[in-house]
This record gives C-alpha cells, structure tokens and sequence, in this order.
C-alpha cells in the first residue's frame, strides 16, 4: 500500500514533456501551409491535407502553440511577399471611402468610359450590369452599355476603418461615476445602521 501510494505521488510530480521543440510532421506542416490559404475554414484546410476525421484533426491543431507559431510564420513570410501590411490596408480603406461618384460621370451626367475611370473605381467596384445593342445591321456593329453599377458598402467600410484604427467609433460605451456609487452605497449604509439602531458616527 505504501509502495503504491508512493509511486502514485512520484507520476503526479513528473510532468509531462512540452511538445514545444520537437519538430512537426510533414502532414501538420502541409496543414499550416493549406490554413494559410484558408483560415476562416480550419476543417477544409485539414481535409486537403489529409487527415481522415477533419473536425477533430483542426481542433487539436489549432491547440498546438508549435501549429500556431508555424502559421504565424507563413502568413507573415506570406504578407512580405505580397507587401501588404497594416498601413496598406488602411491605405486601401481610406482610399474606398473617398470614392466620389463625380470621378466617372462626365458633366452632362453620363458615364466616363470604364478606360477612364481612376483605379481605384475599376479595382473596388462589387459589381456592374452590361447590355449590348446591335447599332448597324449591315456593319454588325454593337454598342456596350453599362446599365448599372454596384459599389462598397461605406458604412461597413467606415466599421473596418474604425476596428482597424482603434477609433472604438462603433462600441457602446458605458460610463460609471465611480464617486456617486461610493456615495450612494454610503448613505445606504446608514440608513441601513440607523434602522437597526445605531448611530450615525
């Protein structure tokens, strides 16, 4: 009884080696590498690398501090190589935010050819509606219209501006006087003292 209580007590001191510097595998390595491609979907990335119960594999990744650093590493050797950083994005956003209808009609109100449109129209827009008309018969000449255009959504841009900044612009702020709670929790006190008979000194 003695020898196995002490045994019990010597295994709950050794602890556990930390994983921490042993070396990934190859198939949590082709994880890391498929996340970065997608990271808003941890089970895809699993599946294309191919483990057999998705789910279960990218959970137990995602817990792993070694799966965790390697990602970090790629998306930032990933962000050098496309040069995107946290100014370009604000750049980007600003830049979307200023988008001024005025940029692409001409001053009688119709369209600017797309050709002649800044970049940032040509690069941003979510969508645009098209239609053709045959204008001569015999030169099968057609003319292209653009029926509709649909651009970003600005308040939802103004939101990422915000996060991105740290402007807080969309949080709900809950100020508390601190002096009046004191104050008030004060007199309740007394009067709480004063029912029970007490003096108020």
């Amino acid at each position: 009884m003695v020898t196995f209580t002490l045994m019990v007590i010597i295994f709950a001191m050794v602890k556990r080696k930390s994983t921490q510097f042993r070396p990934i595998t190859d198939m949590a390595e082709r994880y890391c590498q498929e996340y970065v491609k997608t990271p808003d979907n941890q089970a895809e990335a699993a599946k294309r690398a191919g483990y057999a119960s998705p789910d279960n594999a990218a959970s137990r990744m995602m817990k792993d501090e070694r799966i965790q650093k390697r990602i970090t590493e790629l998306m930032t050797e990933r962000n050098k190589r496309l040069r995107v950083s946290a100014d370009y994005v604000l750049m980007r956003l600003v830049e979307i935010d200023q988008m001024d209808v005025l940029d692409i009609l001409n001053d009688d109100g119709t369209l600017k050819p797309i050709r002649d449109w800044p970049k940032i129209w040509r690069t941003t827009l979510s969508g645009f509606d098209l239609s053709s008309t045959i204008m001569n018969m015999n030169e099968d000449s057609i003319e292209t219209i653009l029926k509709k255009i649909k651009w970003p959504d600005k308040v939802k841009n103004l939101e990422l501006i915000g996060k991105h900044v740290d402007v807080n612009a969309f949080k709900e702020r809950l100020e508390v006087n601190v002096n009046v709670s004191i104050a008030n929790r004060m007199a309740a006190a007394r009067k709480r003292a004063q029912g029970r008979g007490g003096n108020d000194e």
